[in-house]
């Protein structure tokens, strides 16, 4: 009789690489998967203050080739193939009003950050997980490429909305190879980032913080649930899905909005 018993969460062993690491998500997916047994190397633009020892991070700006350069160099000295890569980095440093407000260099940057790196990385780094014939692959896009907020973040919606379509591809194309796929599509979360594009509204708009808080969760219809979500709450959701547990999940988006996407 076959067992129905799930596997645990338990990622001993696993070699994985989180982008956007330094803070928020990004941190709190680093900090879960090495709870649950995962070597991780770390990248970001700067190492946090608590980074345990440089040999568990490095120091790259993804946006650009040669930044994607070091990490891959990083990863082959460090831990040869990847078992796991989970792809955090995004954001936007637009400004408010619109789609007149963005330049040819606020939308070069916005794809750079939310489309490129990704799309690179994996480039370099997932045909190792081909020939080995195993490994997990998070893009973390976001609920605004299907409810995007025109004001301030349009470039990033896009550029999302492309990541989200490109990883369905990457997935199909992937599986027969026993490499997993999918998207992490998070809505409010409570982080530094959040906060700076609120503070970007609020001065744009010479509202308070409170004010500029509540326009973006009316635009995005509310939040039945009722508080935005923790960064560690994204981050056991991923875990769950670069584990054993989720082995025959992929080419899915799995939404994270408290309910903010109306759905049927």
């Amino acid at each position: 009789m076959t067992s129905t018993t799930s596997p645990p969460l338990d990622l001993a062993g696993r070699l994985a690489l989180v982008t956007g690491a330094g803070r928020g998500t990004g941190a709190a997916i680093t900090a879960r998967l090495r709870a649950a047994g995962a070597t991780v190397l770390a990248t970001a633009r700067t190492a946090p203050a608590d980074a345990a020892h440089e040999q568990s991070f490095v120091a790259a700006d993804l946006t650009s080739p040669e930044g994607v350069d070091a990490v891959v160099t990083a990863v082959h000295e460090r831990l040869g193939a990847l078992d796991v890569l989970v792809h955090t980095l995004g954001g936007s440093r637009a400004p408010a009003g619109g789609f007149a407000a963005l330049t040819e260099e606020h939308w070069q940057h916005e794809l750079a950050l939310n489309l490129l790196a990704a799309v690179r990385l994996d480039r370099a780094l997932l045909p190792a997980m081909r020939e080995a014939g195993r490994g997990a692959v998070i893009h973390v896009s976001s609920i605004q490429r299907r409810l995007p907020l025109f004001d301030a973040t349009l470039g990033y919606a896009a550029a999302k909305a492309a990541l989200t379509t490109y990883s369905k591809g990457l997935a199909r194309e992937l599986a027969p190879h026993g490499v997993r796929v999918n998207v992490v599509s998070p809505g409010a979360i409570e982080t530094e980032a959040a906060t700076a594009l609120v503070a970007r509204i609020a001065r744009s708009q010479a509202m308070d913080h409170a004010a500029a808080w509540e326009q973006i969760l009316a635009a995005l219809g509310g939040i039945p649930l009722g508080r935005p979500a923790r960064p560690e709450e994204v981050a056991e959701l991923v875990a769950f899905l670069v584990s054993d547990r989720a082995g025959a999940i992929t080419g899915a988006e799995h939404t994270i909005d408290g309910g903010t996407v109306p759905t049927v």
